[in-house]
């Protein structure tokens, strides 16, 4: 992985007493994280705690209570906070003909792909396949791509705006073990060279276990937050994984 930026340690995002319901149903109540960047924070809970909408939230796609802010604790400027996102799958449709290079053009900006064919931003694209090893794949249509090579795109395109927070919806679904093994690895990897914090919702507690630096456990509020073994430890985390059952 090229080196870009390493984290300094010091810009933080603060999520301050969010909370949501939907209709008459209170889904998250008073959540309160602290991020910094160079760090990969793991959310984790039972089905049904609120984990998805955690990340909906913090996009800004539902109504939520609370703020979330961003700081650059150097010189205590407020900034805005940027993020990438990849959600937990991407469904094309068969024979759509779109090549990568296409899909990210679009992405990128609102004019048309067909003016997007300079050197340059070929070439913007491909440094940043390159990051997850993926430039290969940059004329290939995306409905022909397995779903570790999506995964490796999707992560490519998240990076392109140098986000702040880069928010992982439980990515790996339907990747094999080599490809989980992999897709950790390569988030390890990126959170120590790049300027950003991770939050990772997963259900693969021993990834978990080997590659967070915080784990958050999440039922509705934020039962217990802390190091692996903080978490792992807790009374609160036997509660919520009784029995030796991790969710599904």
């Amino acid at each position: 992985m090229r080196k870009i930026i390493r984290p300094c340690g010091l810009h933080c995002i603060k999520i301050n007493h969010l909370g949501v319901t939907l209709g008459e149903q209170e889904i998250l109540k008073d959540i309160n994280l602290h991020f910094h960047c160079g760090s990969l924070n793991a959310v984790i809970g039972r089905n049904g705690a609120g984990k998805s909408t955690l990340i909906r939230a913090i996009l800004g796609d539902i109504p939520h209570t609370g703020n979330i802010e961003f700081k650059d604790r150097e010189n205590g400027q407020i900034q805005k906070l940027k993020m990438g996102y990849v959600p937990q799958s991407m469904n094309v449709e068969k024979q759509t003909p779109i090549s990568v290079y296409d899909m990210i053009a679009a992405y990128q900006s609102n004019v048309p792909v067909f003016l997007w064919k300079g050197k340059r931003i070929r070439q913007k694209i491909l440094e940043h396949l390159m990051i997850f090893e993926a430039d290969y794949l940059v004329d290939k249509q995306v409905c022909n791509l397995s779903g570790g090579e999506l995964q490796r795109v999707l992560l490519s395109m998240a990076l392109m705006d140098s986000p702040n927070l880069l928010l992982l919806d439980e990515p790996v679904s339907g990747i094999d073990q080599n490809g989980m093994e992999l897709f950790y690895q390569t988030i390890y990897k990126l959170k120590e060279h790049y300027d950003l914090a991770v939050i990772l919702i997963s259900h693969d507690l021993d990834y978990v276990k080997k590659y967070a630096d915080q784990v958050i456990l999440l039922d509705q509020s934020v039962r217990k937050q802390g190091s692996v073994k903080e978490v792992f430890g807790s009374p609160e985390f036997g509660q919520v994984f009784q029995y030796g059952r991790e969710e599904k």
